[in-house]
């Protein structure tokens, strides 16, 4: 797909009648759209995706309640600069409960239930955690603008001395993360503060922290020929940030994985280790996503592929169509040994044959595979792979090994030379 617009291109919204990854219903509410077994089918593979590179990073993983009293946003900051667009409280007994609108204040309070030492840091916390925001019922668009947001989140509790270090390993995760999934980084941009006072912290700490992400992100792109931005107002209000931004086939642009620097809420909730000295300093938290938040993932994987998902990501990676009742027995066999290491295969039956072809280009099916007679007597199946641009007759063996390999590898196409 060129990286030009394209204002032709349809919105995943539109992709989504034929695809069928999420529904809404005005009994569930606008903004929480229910996965489908499609999009639950994409959302696990990102998931994987997301553990896996956590995994390799060194981060550990926890669980924390998707609500907390008040006071937790209070003295995280939150509920000051951020109220207005959180859920209205909720009271329980004496106290006053809310849903969250970000998942750090939980991890912050993680990293406070035991006692830290240098030698102990950095700790990276993960989670793939659900956050909420009250949009207007105005703004609210399909996966990309959502009320309940289920989001690729770490926290990285470090020294000082180990930001830079930290902040490059984070940004080479997210860019490689958005390589697999062939979303195209159109750059990277520091996002700094402006002259207002909606922001927490001092001017020293704000020039540090954006000297410190600058010379990490100049460092991780040198040489990739990706550019380096930078862009005043759109920091976090707790800290500045390295944002990977793309841009969709109409040439809107978003923030698809981010990197950010917090020295506010490491004071906010007294967060410390005990120094080589046997002194008490102040850790840093940084905040990194590397795949992203699942609903603006999966839009944005919709519209730059425009439905027809890479193999790895395919709800239905091949749908096998026997041509008469004479060919079930064996298209059956067939797909017991492809369900065994993974493959999402089905087997279509309903209609004619090019019915059931049509149907499934139209649910944008990765591979179609034939039965007749002739396959079933060489123990083949012909293939129809439209990404690809590949038809012909493929033994058993050899398509199992394709499918197989294609889906570990987590490439975009199957190799059919």
């Amino acid at each position: 797909m060129s990286d030009e617009a394209r204002p032709d291109l349809l919105d995943h919204r539109d992709i989504n009648r034929d695809v069928s990854v999420f529904a809404t219903d005005p009994m569930v509410g606008s903004g929480l759209p229910l996965w489908l077994p499609a999009g639950a089918v994409i959302r696990r593979e990102l998931e994987t995706l997301a553990a896996e590179i956590a995994r390799s990073d060194g981060c550990v993983g926890v669980y924390t309640p998707v609500l907390a009293k008040r006071a937790l946003f209070e003295t995280s900051g939150h509920w000051a600069k951020f109220s207005d667009d959180m859920f209205p409280t909720m009271r329980v007994g004496g106290d006053e409960f809310v849903l969250r609108p970000a998942n750090c204040p939980h991890h912050a309070m993680i990293y406070a239930a035991g006692h830290r030492s240098y030698r102990d840091l950095p700790i990276r916390l993960n989670e793939l955690g659900a956050m909420f925001r009250a949009e207007r019922s105005g703004v609210l668009s399909g996966l990309s603008r959502v009320r309940q947001i289920n989001l690729d989140d770490t926290h990285v509790f470090c020294r000082p001395d180990q930001v830079r270090e930290e902040v490059e390993r984070a940004l080479r995760s997210a860019l490689r993360a958005q390589a697999i999934l062939g979303l195209p980084v159109d750059y990277v941009r520091l996002s700094r503060r402006d002259r207002s006072d909606k922001y927490l912290g001092t001017p020293q700490q704000w020039q540090e922290a954006e000297e410190a992400l600058r010379a990490a992100g100049l460092a991780v792109l040198a040489g990739s020929g990706l550019r380096f931005e930078e862009a005043e107002g759109e920091a976090a209000f707790y800290g500045p940030k390295l944002d990977l931004q793309v841009r969709d086939g109409r040439g809107h642009e978003e923030t698809i994985a981010t990197v950010q620097l917090d020295f506010s809420q490491p004071e906010r909730f007294d967060l410390t280790y005990r120094a080589e000295d046997g002194t008490q300093r102040r850790v840093v938290m940084i905040h990194r996503g590397t795949v992203g938040a699942m609903e603006r993932v999966v839009a944005a994987l919709l519209e730059r592929y425009q439905g027809r998902l890479p193999f790895w990501l395919a709800p239905v990676q091949l749908c096998l169509m026997p041509v008469g009742p004479e060919h079930d027995e064996p298209v059956r066999s067939l797909l017991d040994r492809l369900l065994k290491p993974g493959i999402r295969a089905m087997v279509e039956t309903r209609g004619s044959l090019g019915a059931r072809i049509r149907m499934a280009r139209q649910r944008r099916d990765a591979v179609i595979g034939v039965v007749g007679d002739a396959e079933q007597e060489h123990n083949e199946v012909q293939v129809i792979d439209v990404a690809s641009d590949f038809t012909g007759a493929v033994s058993h063996d050899r398509l199992t090994g394709l499918l197989v390999e294609t889906h570990q590898s987590r490439v975009r196409l199957i190799d059919w030379r």
